[in-house]
């Protein structure tokens, strides 16, 4: 099969899964949100356009009642594909790459590697980038103060992230998957706070190799960027507190 006929296949068997009718993915976002720009750049990794929405959350519009009709929980991202509506970024990092993906690269089929790839989603998810936004966002938000015991929880949960990263190239498999892309923007948001990651040296060492791997896909303009937005915005924040 030559390049025109195997195009012409794919493009096909699309309309035939799709019923017949090529149709959008709406991404309901703000392209300051971690978890929104880890979609954004697996979208990119993929060539998928997204129908892109804009949810101004300090305007409180994911408080609409349209969108709570949606996602009664209101949150970004929130992603409406045929009427699938899927929200919390990790899942749906997992569904485009079995959607729209043309490998299982990203997110491995091999039970016993995507079990690590799934172990690494749950730990970003519920352990470092919510010890991020423990520690950094009630400053950033409503100006309070630093808690140090918070700092210390994170502190802790970037030392585990080393040493699960100790003797591997990546976070779960022998090449990138989801995993490392959603740790790649949480450690990277850390990185813009100036967070001090010099101790780490396994996490130090990945991250330069992930930055590598995604620089082909808008990795400064989609998420370095929007990552020192964030940080400006807490640096404003601590200026205008006092803090330190």
């Amino acid at each position: 099969m030559n390049r025109t006929e195997q195009i012409v296949t794919e493009f096909v068997y699309c309309l035939l899964i799709r019923g017949g009718k090529m149709s959008t993915p709406v991404l309901y976002y703000l392209p300051p949100s971690p978890p929104c720009r880890s979609i954004l750049l697996l979208a990119k990794m993929l060539g998928l356009d997204f129908e892109l929405k804009i949810v101004n959350i300090m305007e409180g519009e994911q408080l609409k009642p349209d969108f709570v009709a949606m996602n009664p929980q209101h949150c970004v991202p929130t992603m409406n594909d045929q009427g699938l509506v899927l929200w919390e970024s990790r899942a749906i990092l997992s569904y485009l790459v079995a959607a729209y993906a043309k490998s299982d690269e990203l997110y491995p089929t091999d039970i016993r590697v995507r079990a690590l790839v799934d172990q690494r989603l749950h730990f970003d998810l519920g352990t470092l980038y919510q010890r991020l936004t423990d520690f950094y966002f009630p400053t950033m938000f409503i100006g309070a103060p630093l808690d140090e015991v918070k700092r210390a929880r994170l502190t802790e949960a970037v030392g585990w992230l080393n040493a699960i990263l100790e003797g591997r190239e990546y976070a779960a498999a022998e090449h990138f998957t989801i995993a490392d892309l959603t740790l790649l923007v949480t450690v990277s948001q850390l990185e813009a706070f100036e967070f001090e990651l010099r101790p780490y040296k396994y996490v130090k060492q990945w991250l330069d190799r992930c930055k590598e791997h995604m620089a082909p896909y808008d990795y400064e303009e989609l998420n370095a960027s929007k990552a020192v937005m964030l940080a400006d915005m807490f640096r404003a924040k601590m200026t205008q507190t006092g803090g330190s």
